[in-house]
């Protein structure tokens, strides 16, 4: 690979950003997560949100009803620069275990950003 691929034309910070990808460790395990301070600390603050919130609620599993499971998604989120901002943990359903019309509705929980949000407003301002 070395005959193919050389940074020699990188600029200076682009050469940082690519080096500082390969010193963070994205978790595949939640074991693994939890043994990175950075990690666990990430992922007690999205719980404490996730209960701040109340997400969801304790109930019996109906008889005949299976779990939907979930799992830890871990991304490090870097600055225009290329250093790190922060570290970015989301607990997710996973939704290929989910039956449409029977737990789909009470799980899927759509997001908006704010940016998606301004710009309709802008357009519903200019169509008057």
């Amino acid at each position: 690979m070395v005959n193919y691929l050389s940074y020699d034309r990188l600029t200076p910070s682009y050469k940082a950003f690519l080096m500082s990808l390969k010193t963070i460790i994205i978790p595949k395990t939640i074991e693994e997560a939890l043994s990175h301070k950075e990690w666990s600390h990430v992922m007690d603050e999205e719980i404490d949100a996730l209960e701040k919130n109340c997400t969801w609620d304790l109930v019996p599993l109906p008889s005949g009803k299976k779990v939907v499971g979930c799992k830890w998604v871990y991304t490090p989120k870097y600055k225009a620069d290329g250093t790190l901002e922060r570290y970015k943990v989301r607990l997710v359903a996973k939704g290929y275990s989910q039956s449409f019309g029977i737990d789909y509705f009470e799980m899927f929980a759509p997001v908006a950003k704010l940016n998606t949000i301004r710009i309709l407003i802008a357009l519903a301002v200019n169509l008057e």
